[in-house]
């Protein structure tokens, strides 16, 4: 059996959480074959240990089960820390500065007005109420948002080690360009600037023990996502869309960047994903009828209707996920409440805990939880 047959084999091994096979995700290093005996030497850059080992085994059960190999070894390599230059994005994996924080995920999105901060701090919340310890920082120095999202109108203070603390709120620990800059000052930066600050918030902002640090990223593929990529090593990136065309063509491109940095996209959002109306109509029902856009809309017997509008399209961020070949972690309808709660700075998750999008916001992370620690 030769290497070709043999990748071939491995390319049956889905990485664990995931849909999309070790060999296809780059994880094979080298394969050395001699005789009847065969090295598979492994470069998986995530920490969870349960997760290489089990990969170790699907290889070694699968190709003891050709009858070709007596002997299957399993090794494993660490890349090496090194700069991204601009232009080159294959074969390097950054190293995390952040001591003490466990997974680092993105919420990130091709063009702006999609929501993106609003999920991503709602995200946050729901995985602070799973009782989580949880981070959320800011990266979006042109238009930071998540100090009106949360509510907050302080700035940090220093430590003694001239670091800013976060600021604490409903649970979390926060920090944003916003409270510094503040709110309605306008950023007049070029691009060494911005990756200066960019790099700032990861080297000089005391952290301490996270189990997750959510990153709400600007929209777009410029040098805030290069500088991040070159920093750290992201768990996982999460492209949240809206239905429409010209959403889905921006996100590919962000998604792309991501692949291409060797950053794994985990999930998709579709946002603002139809509006959703529930209703009662008094009167003798059985003469009335409900129409909305030429469609009849059933009533039960107490006049109780229910039924979804799709504003836009349908079917947008399924079928990115698709292409992606990963999961599709929600489908975040339309709701006045969220536009709400946003404005006043008392997000969904806390407003209204048990509300239905409360509960879609829940289990995204759930399913977060599950990709990355199962």
């Amino acid at each position: 059996m030769n290497k070709e047959q043999v990748l071939e084999i491995l390319k049956s091994i889905n990485y664990p959480g995931f849909s999309r096979d070790i060999v296809s995700f780059g994880m094979i290093s080298s394969l050395e074959i001699e005789d009847r005996s065969i090295t598979v030497e492994l470069k998986i850059t995530s920490q969870n240990e349960e997760k290489k080992r089990a990969v170790g085994l699907s290889i070694e059960s699968a190709l003891k089960k050709t009858g070709e190999f007596n002997q299957v070894e399993i090794t494993h390599v660490q890349p090496q820390s090194a700069p991204v230059k601009t232009g080159q994005t294959q074969g390097v994996e950054p190293a995390s500065p952040l001591a003490g924080i466990k997974y680092i995920i993105a919420v990130a999105s091709g063009k702006g007005g999609v929501g993106k901060s609003t999920v991503a701090a709602n995200i946050a919340l729901a995985l602070k109420q799973k009782d989580y310890s949880v981070g959320l920082l800011d990266l979006d120095i042109y238009g930071p948002s998540l100090p009106i999202i949360l509510g907050i109108n302080s700035q940090p203070e220093l430590t003694s080690q001239k670091k800013l603390k976060p600021i604490e709120q409903y649970g979390l620990k926060v920090m944003s360009f916003g409270f510094i800059s503040g709110n309605e000052t306008p950023v007049i930066w070029r691009g060494p600037m911005v990756s200066r600050m960019t790099e700032q918030f990861f080297r000089d902002v005391e952290w301490g023990k996270l189990d997750y640090l959510i990153l709400d990223l600007p929209p777009g593929t410029g040098d805030i996502q290069l500088t991040l990529t070159q920093k750290l090593k992201l768990d996982g990136a999460i492209m949240v869309t809206t239905p429409q065309d010209i959403a889905l063509a921006d996100v590919r491109k962000g998604a792309d960047m991501f692949r291409k940095v060797q950053a794994p996209v985990i999930g998709v959002i579709e946002n603002m994903s139809g509006f959703q109306i529930e209703g009662k109509i008094d009167g003798d029902i059985k003469s009335l009828k409900l129409t909305v856009m030429d469609k009849e809309i059933p009533l039960d017997k107490f006049g109780k209707f229910n039924f979804k509008m799709d504003l836009f399209k349908r079917g947008g961020g399924k079928n990115e996920s698709k292409r992606l070949n990963v999961p599709l972690l929600a489908e975040i309808p339309f709701d006045r409440a969220i536009m709400e709660t946003t404005d006043m700075g008392e997000p969904m998750v806390i407003k209204y805990p048990q509300s239905p999008i409360t509960e879609i916001y829940g289990n995204i992370a759930a399913r977060i939880v599950d990709i990355l620690e199962n």
